[in-house]
């Protein structure tokens, strides 16, 4: 099955979330458990934030802090991009490479509802992305030449 939009890629996944009061080691507990990268960060069953592997290196374990001790608000990336179940996985992939991230929650009628990785979008498309790019700049760069 050709994979179109973000909504079909997260169709009967199950959304992983974690509160904002909770501890940077419940976060690593259900990284690990759920075999998963990142957590939608909830306040009052509103997305606020999300919290990855990453998030935690950073901010907690090079930072020299207590994840016993630390709260998921302390270590979180506020306010994530998101996306709509109904974009495609092109505008999901450029998302991510423009944002440096690896993690995207995914939006629908103002609720999150999924999240897709990076791992989500297919080795081929992204290489075919890459390629694009590459084309493009071989291009301008050849126009330029030109003129």
């Amino acid at each position: 099955m050709v994979i179109r939009s973000v909504g079909e890629l997260i169709r009967g996944r199950v959304l992983h979330t974690i509160d904002v009061e909770a501890t940077v080691t419940e976060v690593c507990r259900r990284l690990h458990e759920h075999h998963i990268g990142a957590l939608a960060v909830e306040e009052g069953g509103a997305l606020i934030g999300i919290i990855s592997e990453r998030d935690v290196i950073a901010r907690v374990i090079a930072a020299g802090l207590d994840p016993q001790l630390t709260l998921v608000r302390a270590a979180m990336t506020p306010d994530p991009r998101t996306i709509g179940v109904e974009e495609c996985l092109a505008d999901a992939l450029q998302k991510m490479l423009d944002g440096h991230f690896r993690h995207l929650p995914v939006m629908h009628d103002g609720k999150v509802t999924g999240m897709i990785s990076m791992r989500d979008i297919q080795t081929e498309y992204r290489l075919m992305r890459q390629r694009y790019e590459e084309m493009l700049a071989r291009n301008a760069a050849a126009g330029q030449l030109r003129a």
